[in-house]
């Protein structure tokens, strides 16, 4: 083979490290962190807050989002200087030490338990239209909690897409409601607008209420391995995740407080669902048949669903971040790391989510009121924001080489965001109830003695200059290179597929690379980080790069490894593809598909759609492609896929290459200009049509195809054959070659299903191997793609 190697050594090794897919743009972590906020506070809470403050409670509401986004700021700084999963916990642990890792870990887990309990009883409210300590509404906290934590153990992957369609109804419900709700405000409601006799103190303590709001921001934070260019994406995507919420809480307040009195908005159990019945009815209604249907109550019944889907989604992402943090401490020995084993099926942390859930169902049953399970939450949240503050300062002043953040807090607001932020959460924290606070001190004792203990004996040591950042080693790719990307996953084919990736190489002008990639894919309840406790799966993967090497020094082939964890197999390969400047990727093909949705898999069909390089299917690969055959038609991908049977032909010389072409008979005729015509009948000769000769035709397109293809006239064999039945021929002419090229039809779901069909019919019937090929054919973008491009710069 004639293929360029680079020197190999212990680059490769470090290269094949297990990374996390950086798949998340600026518009995917934006909805993450607002999929998480626009939730369950905003039902629930316009009752108690208003009951506490009166009309200032929006004021409170704005303390809350300035307080969380001072936070926003130091975690995108911490966050793209130390991307490790785990978030605040993470941080704090690794700038401060373990004791006080323990105290913000322990107050982490508490604080999301608290307030997925917080989120079920808001769910029993609405859906029975019952106080909070009623048996009813904690019966149904307990139900919905349960199933919520089942669906988490076994790992749900199509959580993640429900979720996000419930974020976009949600934001839609409250836009309305907001609209609508606006058009009924009374002045006089307002007034006054904070309560006599309690001032401006009461609204501060409030703001410790609504700030459970405000917790789910920071999922974009403990997600920063996973974000594209994070140093510009992840500090936007969190302050936009942060503004935007804010502006619509404050927005709702104003129309609640506007529409209801105080007192009539404190004593509903389903606050939200009143004030939509109040501000609706102003419409009056309509007739649908004999029956007249009032716009109040369509309002309610509207908001009421709502409430309930955001409860539910608040409280499955909570879940899901509860047990994160239980990972995370127990890979620093904080914790036990009995609770981080994954199960053998569903690949989740299964005894994590167990531990949280029963917790849960507890804080659920126990008598403590509804407005004391947001308050906790938030005061553990405040505690670890404040140390999360001390830490970037921390961090600032000791300068170790290895923290070297893509995102800095800009010289014009250090040290100010930081220590204003620290004083803001431990201002809101003061005001808050005596008992709230107890509790939360109680939680932190716990992580006290538990680190005095267990955790202080046992905890990995950390220091701000030692293992504190996690350093990026990527290596600076050569920019004129050819690229070929090959995914690996099955030991019996990737020695072939490696060979075939060489060849494509190898046929190159200039430097060439091969880059062997393997994805373990994660579901939406596990950290990929969390990967490390499936032992098997991450040995299977090495075994897999390991052997990948070894071909590639058998080969005489320089090859660099990647190992990748990631939630999506497909979004991962594409991901891959720009961020190595692709020009092919070569993969294995099973031959079938495994789902009625999908035409060629569901790991194929996004990259055959949207990778934006040539993308070639191995089905069965063998040592030797023999006898090749490639369809040289008509076809968009027909000059690729003789480019790739060029490419086999050249790298095994003791193989043949044969282009194929099958012309329909029929009566078609050529024009005036034709060498083909009659003279016969004198005058009228020059007028007269002649047939066209398709053996000619089929010579022609397959000139045109092997010029397209780079083919020299030595290098391949024509064959032309004419049939009624041109796709039969097709099969039947395929039958005695050990490989066979086509040119992909169709890209798109549409064009496969209308027009895929011969490369679907020859893999199945062939004995070979079957490759096809698809060139870099991109398609035009559509709106939602500009945008998104648009966004993320």
């Amino acid at each position: 083979m004639r293929f360029k190697p680079r020197e190999t050594g212990e680059d490769d090794h470090i290269m094949s490290d297990q990374e996390l897919a950086r798949d998340l743009g600026f518009v995917e972590a934006y909805t993450l962190g607002l999929g998480t906020m626009i939730g369950a506070g905003i039902f629930v809470l316009p009752g108690i807050v208003a009951d506490a403050a009166g009309p200032a409670s929006m004021i409170s509401f704005a303390i809350g989002g300035v307080v969380a986004l001072l936070a926003a700021l130091s975690l995108s700084e911490l966050a793209t200087g130390m991307p490790k999963a785990g978030g605040s916990y993470y941080y704090v642990n690794h700038a401060l030490g373990s004791f006080f890792g323990t105290i913000v870990g322990w107050g982490m887990w508490a604080g999301l338990m608290f307030a997925t309990a917080f989120y079920m009883l808001g769910f029993g409210q609405y859906l029975t239209n019952q106080p909070s300590d009623a048996f009813v509404v904690i019966l149904a906290g307990l139900a919905m909690a349960s199933v919520l934590v089942a669906v988490n153990y076994r790992g749900v992957k199509e959580t993640g897409s429900l979720q996000n369609v419930i974020v976009v109804l949600l934001l839609g419900l409250i836009l309305v409601f907001i609209a609508v709700g606006l058009t009924s405000v009374d002045a006089e409601l307002l007034s006054p607008f904070v309560r006599e006799g309690e001032g401006w103190p009461v609204v501060a303590a409030t703001a410790g209420t609504v700030f459970v709001t405000f917790i789910g921001f920071e999922v974009i934070a403990t997600s920063a391995e996973e974000i594209k260019d994070p140093g510009r994406n992840l500090p936007l995507s969190m302050i936009a995740a942060v503004v935007t919420p804010t502006i619509l809480y404050v927005l709702v307040m104003l129309v609640s407080t506007g529409t209801l009195p105080v007192p009539d908005l404190a004593d509903s159990d389903v606050p939200v669902a009143d004030v939509a019945a109040a501000a609706a009815g102003g419409f009056g209604s309509f007739a649908v048949g004999e029956y007249r249907v009032e716009f109040a109550t369509i309002g309610s019944i509207v908001m009421i669903i709502g409430a309930m889907l955001a409860t539910i989604s608040s409280a499955n992402a909570s879940i899901l971040s509860a047990a994160r943090v239980n990972f995370a401490m127990g890979r620093d020995q904080v914790l036990t790391n009995w609770l981080n084993k994954i199960h053998d099926r569903y690949r989740t942390p299964y005894r994590a989510i167990l531990a949280t859930g029963v917790v849960i169902l507890l804080l659920i049953a126990s008598p403590l009121p509804i407005d004391t399970l947001a308050d906790v939450a938030s005061f553990m949240f405040l505690i670890t924001y404040a140390l999360v503050h001390v830490a970037v300062i921390v961090l600032r002043r000791a300068e170790p080489d290895e923290y070297d953040p893509d995102f800095r807090i800009p010289a014009v607001l250090y040290p100010v965001v930081p220590a204003l932020g620290f004083l803001t959460c431990l201002g809101v924290m003061y005001q808050m109830v005596w008992y709230v606070q107890a509790i939360g001190i109680g939680i932190v004792g716990v992580g006290v003695v538990w680190y005095q203990f267990y955790a202080k004996e046992q905890a990995i040591s950390t220091t701000l200059i030692g293992e504190a950042v996690a350093p990026q080693t990527d290596e600076a790719l050569e920019e004129d290179a050819y690229r070929v990307v090959v995914p690996v996953a099955n030991p019996e084919t990737q020695r072939p597929l490696i060979k075939y990736a060489a060849a494509s190489a190898a046929s190159q002008d200039g430097e060439s690379e091969l880059v062997a990639i393997n994805v373990i894919e994660v579901p939406p309840q596990t950290s990929p980080a969390q990967i490390e406790f499936e032992e098997r799966r991450v040995e299977r993967q090495q075994a897999l790069l390991e052997n990948v090497r070894d071909v590639a020094t058998d080969l005489d082939v320089a090859v660099r490894t990647r190992a990748i964890v990631g939630r999506d197999a497909g979004e991962t390969l594409l991901s891959v593809v720009e961020e190595e400047q692709a020009n092919h990727m070569l993969l294995g093909w099973a031959g079938s598909r495994r789902r009625r949705d999908v035409i060629f898999g569901s790991t194929i069909d996004p990259l055959l759609e949207r990778a934006a390089c040539d993308v070639t299917l191995v089905k069965d690969p063998s040592e030797s492609p023999d006898d090749i055959v490639t369809l040289a038609g008509g076809g968009p991908h027909a000059p690729v896929s003789a480019r790739r049977a060029g490419e086999l032909r050249r790298a095994f010389p003791e193989s043949t290459l044969t282009l194929l072409n099958v012309q329909p008979k029929g009566d078609a005729v050529i024009g005036p200009d034709s060498d083909d015509r009659s003279d016969s009948d004198g005058e009228a000769a020059d007028e007269a049509p002649a047939a066209i000769d398709p053996k000619q035709t089929g010579r022609e397109t397959i000139e045109s195809v092997a010029a397209a293809a780079g083919l020299k006239a030595d290098e391949f064999e024509s064959r032309v054959l004419v049939a009624d039945d041109v796709q039969e021929t097709l099969l039947e002419a395929t039958v005695g070659y050990g490989t066979v090229c086509v040119g992909a039809t169709g890209t798109s779901t549409v064009a496969q299903a209308l027009y895929g069909s011969l490369p679907q019919r020859i893999v199945q019937q062939s004995d070979g191997t079957v490759l096809m090929a698809r060139g870099e054919a991109r398609s035009p973008r559509t709106f939602r793609q500009a945008l998104i491009q648009r966004l993320e710069g």
